[in-house]
């Protein structure tokens, strides 16, 4: 099933216009990590994520608000499942908590391991916009549910 054709089996049963608000995306803009991450998802280990908010500058998005869906694809633009926004806040990197990185539920969700691998992560954002890696840079971090598979 395409990611289209999910969010439209959704908002059917759930009596949502198709035209509210979602948005369609990999994690880590895919490849075998966002199949891994979206199978995270689907088992109900991982329950939120981040990004750096220079991600959004660069790209000219906006954060998402409380609420928003999001159809969530594996790398061969399949529908993994629908999540739902239920807490969207930004902090700065080196103010992320433990709690945030265990429902990340990566590799040992640990926060060490966490800030290890975002740094990594995060990097090219700075990068593009010309800018080294900020510790101190705003991350954009959601929490969601899974509301429908």
């Amino acid at each position: 099933m395409t990611g289209g054709e999910m969010w439209l089996a959704f908002c059917r049963e759930n009596g949502l216009s198709p035209d509210t608000r979602h948005d369609e995306w990999k994690f880590c803009g895919g490849g075998e990590i966002g199949d891994r991450l979206a199978r995270l998802v689907l088992d109900g280990i991982k329950t939120a994520t981040a990004s750096a908010l220079i991600a959004y500058e660069n790209d000219g998005e906006p954060v998402p608000p409380d609420g928003c869906y999001s159809v969530v694809l594996f790398d061969d633009d399949s529908a993994a499942c629908v999540i739902r926004d239920t807490k969207v806040s930004v902090v700065p990197f080196d103010e992320v908590g433990s709690e945030h990185a265990y429902k990340e539920g990566e590799d040992d969700r640990s926060l060490e391991k966490w800030r290890e691998v975002h740094r990594e992560f995060f990097a090219p954002d700075y990068a593009e916009a010309g800018k080294e890696f900020d510790e101190h840079g705003d991350c954009v971090l959601e929490e969601f549910e899974v509301v429908y598979k």
